[in-house]
């Protein structure tokens, strides 16, 4: 039963208004003691022109409780509606028992494509908690709109192409003699980019060389790209082992190169709208009139491209290619102002603003060292490799002493786990200091926590042997405070995903499963689960069993597995 129709056909009867439109204004009120749901009666002040504590009170003496309604308050212009609480079980139950292992699924994406850009390294240079964080929030996403229906594609658009790359072979035409890249390639490829940035920054003829290295591999020279494509090769090999720790995988690899020779169709379509023009030798497009002060540079003065060129000519292909509805671009907020340029000059490539409507920079804030700002220039910055390793080894130091099968594998769902709940726990926008210790802490509001929890149900079921018939639940058993309110949590899981998935934040379910964690721990202890009275187990075992897919449905659109024990 829905609710909130319910108590908008109420009004709606009385005041004559839309029913729709009242339905969108009920809330849930944060405070428990002020019922179920609320109906501002500010919305209708304007309307009916009465004060809302008029309008509240004559709407309450106007609506007669029923077996759903038992009780109606008017209080400071709400009005507050408490539902029979045997109704607010039986509708919840009811619709977990339609679901059950995929409960939260919706398919509101039918129909519908999105992609999903993350990750996204450089190749040739270390994985680092900076990438963790695209590459975990840009999963989630793809898992959260995958859940709701959407047709989803994950891409990881590699930084494989740009000086950065010259600069690598002019240090490999140099000193690869003195590297075995073969033998830990990322970190001896890392070694010369760091070395060869250093005397570019000594020898301005040296990044003048690099430049034209440049144009060599952009005009296809052989040595250039013979040497790129090791490179490329080396760095995925070393990127997969990583991405198999997280569970991640893509739809699609192509990285900047890939689109290196769609760069002249951007142009000749720039050049087209009579946007092109030429700067300094450049080729840009002028955005002032769009309030962006930077031009957005196409082409460099020598004829090389740059990466808006390449995002650009990506955006063409996409919109060719898998005829989306919307196109994230999980990238750091450092890079706002690329994507503000790019969606704007995207506008004059003369395709359906469909596509540019639907892109979207979901940006993110900046995870740092306790001494400052990661570079890999300078070889500051934290391995990701290593830091999942040393959660991995934390967790089982731990658990050392807790007689658990597949101890090995536990302890890596559950120190991978923690790393990914800790990078999501808080708004994406936010800046983080990471803490691994504090992610590891098994009472926190963390990662592990939930899923210990999670771990608890799964025993709890285990013990009980059997899952219950939804016919052979007594209702009103599972109306005590502490049962009422995990339910209400449960109940609200399919609409915590919409929002999440409306607002591309995936730290909306993770607080949403410490909030179910925690709700079912107080439960657990003020509840017997398994007792002599049959009526009063099977409820409880029933809500044990939404608790558990509840929870285990949340961690995996989190990226995080659940362990069989703990």
């Amino acid at each position: 039963m829905n609710f909130k129709q319910v108590i908008a056909e109420n009004i709606s009867k009385i005041t004559e208004l839309d029913k729709e439109e009242i339905e969108g204004f009920i809330e849930i009120p944060k405070d428990d003691g002020n019922g179920d749901f609320a109906f501002p009666c500010f919305r209708l002040a304007k309307t009916l022109k009465k004060a809302p504590n008029i309008i509240a009170e004559e709407l309450k003496n106007a609506i007669e409780t029923n077996d759903i309604m038992e009780k109606i308050e008017a209080l400071n212009g709400y009005l507050n509606f408490y539902i029979t609480k045997s109704e607010i079980v039986k509708t919840a139950v009811e619709k977990f028992d339609a679901k059950k292992e995929t409960y939260g699924s919706s398919d509101i994406g039918n129909g519908k494509t999105v992609l999903v850009e993350y990750s996204s390294p450089n190749i040739a240079k270390p994985f680092h908690i900076g990438h963790l964080k695209t590459t975990i929030i840009g999963h989630s996403l793809y898992n959260i709109y995958k859940f709701l229906g959407f047709d989803t594609i994950g891409l990881n658009h590699l930084g494989d192409y740009g000086t950065q790359f010259a600069k690598l072979i002019e240090a490999y035409k140099r000193w690869g003699d003195e590297y075995n890249i073969e033998e830990n390639p990322i970190e001896k490829m890392s070694q010369m980019y760091i070395r060869i940035n250093a005397l570019c920054e000594e020898d301005e003829s040296v990044l003048e060389e690099c430049r034209e290295t440049f144009k060599k591999l952009e005009d296809g020279d052989e040595y250039c790209t013979k040497i790129w494509n090791k490179f490329k090769e080396l760095s995925l090999v070393e990127f997969k082992k990583i991405y198999d720790l997280l569970g991640v995988d893509f739809d699609s690899y192509n990285g900047e190169a890939f689109y290196s020779d769609k760069m002249d169709e951007v142009i000749r379509l720039l050049e087209k709208s009579g946007k092109l023009t030429e700067s300094q030798g450049a080729k840009v497009v002028d955005l002032a009139d769009k309030g962006i002060k930077a031009p957005c540079i196409i082409q460099k003065a020598n004829g090389s491209s740059i990466y808006a060129t390449r995002d650009l000519a990506a955006i063409l292909y996409r919109t060719k290619t898998y005829d989306f509805d919307k196109c994230l671009y999980v990238v750091a907020e450092e890079q706002n102002l690329h994507f503000k340029q790019i969606f704007e000059v995207a506008k004059y490539l003369g395709i359906d603003e469909k596509y540019t409507n639907g892109l979207e920079h979901i940006s993110y804030g900046m995870i740092r060292l306790p001494e400052g700002k990661m570079s890999s220039r300078k070889g500051n910055f934290i391995k990701v490799e290593d830091l999942l390793e040393e959660s991995i080894s934390k967790v089982k130091d731990i658990m050392k002493d807790r007689d658990i099968e597949n101890k090995d594998e536990v302890a890596k769902q559950v120190g991978i786990g923690a790393v990914i709940f800790e990078d999501l726990a808080e708004s994406r926008i936010k800046n983080q200091v990471f803490d691994l210790n504090e992610a590891l802490n098994f009472n926190g509001e963390t990662g592990p926590y939930v899923q210990y929890m999670t771990v608890r149900t799964k025993s709890v079921l285990e013990k009980a042997g059997y899952i219950p018939s939804i016919y052979d639940i007594n209702f009103k058993s599972l109306t005590d405070d502490s049962s009422i309110r995990l339910v209400k949590i449960i109940d609200n899981f399919e609409k915590i995903i919409i929002d999440a998935m409306h607002k591309n934040e995936p730290s909306i379910i993770a607080r949403y499963v410490i909030d179910l964690a925690e709700s079912y721990s107080t439960f657990y202890n003020e509840n017997k689960i398994l007792t002599d009275v049959k009526e009063e187990q099977d409820a409880r075992i029933y809500l044990t069993y939404m608790a558990k897919i509840t929870l285990t449905n949340g961690l995996h659109l989190l990226g995080i597995e659940v362990p069989d024990k703990m």
